[in-house]
């Protein structure tokens, strides 16, 4: 048994058994490949695929079973490699973070500036993707931590941790006639055309959540996946815009007021994840603590050691998440 046999194992069933993609993908030929799961298939005494013809049409239960062993030896490489790599080099490396474009746009800027100054031969890759597309990278280890708000698909298969709180806000432009309210009521806030995030992004989820609630049905006349858009729309008067309070930038958006609303709109918690099992190389840790300095190197430790998800669930459930992001000395 070889590793690259797992290794085309895992890429066959991640594109949907399409051999001739997982070839392109891993930048090898089709026969190449067929002929390595056949030799994995005799050496094992058990078929891993279905067939009709030439063709795959699923997995085998067996075959299943194997994939899943797979992941956990083709992962536990990648930490063999790490950990040498890290005794080689403390100060050098890759951080790999897929993350949506709230985070990438408005948090991470000022976190990456103080990381690269700390671990400047560290190489830094950033991805930028929807909630379900950042969770996919992670789980075909394409990344080292996603970084979002919204709940992630295979989350048993990922350690989260709270990074920081935030809410949203309403804005409107300067002369607008909800510019003097200090915290306007839902009902008003609902009898205006709304511009504001797609469903799935930035805090939705709650936003509408707070909304049925009040037993309030919203006109969201238009939808964006980020803010900067929604806030261009606001000013050329299609609505008034929802956002995150940490999209709104002094600097920038002077033309533009930001509004409480009563009730307040839910408290949102963005997390940084991590494949459970992962090594953390010591660079790792200290991303973490500079996006979350109330995240100690022990407690992600112990969270990065704990299989358990209810139990790493339970080791923060009382911990007290910091609104808004990190300041640096």
């Amino acid at each position: 048994m070889k590793l690259q046999q797992l290794r085309y194992l895992q890429a066959i069933a991640r594109y949907n058994l399409n051999i001739s993609e997982a070839a392109d993908r891993l930048m090898t030929s089709q026969p190449g490949i067929s002929k390595q799961i056949r030799l994995l298939e005799e050496e094992l005494g058990v078929p891993l695929f279905q067939r009709n013809g030439k063709h795959l049409s699923g997995m085998t239960p067996v075959g299943r079973r194997i994939l899943d062993y797979s992941d956990i030896i083709l992962r536990e490489v990648e930490n063999i490699r790490a950990a040498a790599e890290e005794a080689r080099d403390e100060q050098s490396g890759d951080l790999r973070i897929a993350t949506t474009h709230a985070q990438a746009r408005y948090i991470l800027p000022p976190v990456v500036d103080a990381f690269k100054h700390r671990f400047p031969r560290v190489r830094v890759q950033l991805h930028q993707g929807t909630p379900r597309q950042i969770a996919e990278m992670l789980a075909h280890d394409e990344v080292d931590f996603i970084i979002g708000t919204e709940p992630l698909p295979a989350a048993g298969q990922v350690i989260m941790l709270p990074a920081y709180r935030w809410s949203h806000c309403v804005v409107v432009p300067r002369g607008h006639e909800l510019a003097g309210e200090k915290a306007l009521p839902l009902e008003r806030l609902a009898e205006y055309p709304i511009v504001t995030y797609l469903d799935g992004f930035s805090g939705r989820t709650k936003m509408d959540a707070d909304f049925r609630r009040a037993g309030l049905t919203p006109d969201i006349v238009l939808t964006a996946a980020d803010a900067d858009v929604i806030k261009t729309y606001v000013r050329h008067g299609m609505g008034v815009g929802i956002i995150a309070r940490i999209a709104l930038e002094p600097a920038h958006d002077d033309d533009l007021v930001a509004i409480d609303t009563q009730p307040p709109f839910s408290d949102n918690i963005t997390r940084i994840g991590f494949r459970r099992g992962a090594w953390l190389r010591s660079y790792m840790f200290d991303f973490i603590t500079l996006l979350a300095p109330h995240l100690t190197h022990e407690q992600v430790a112990h969270a990065a050691q704990d299989l358990d998800p209810e139990a790493v669930e339970r080791l923060f459930a009382d911990m007290e998440v910091p609104t808004g992001q990190p300041t640096f000395a």
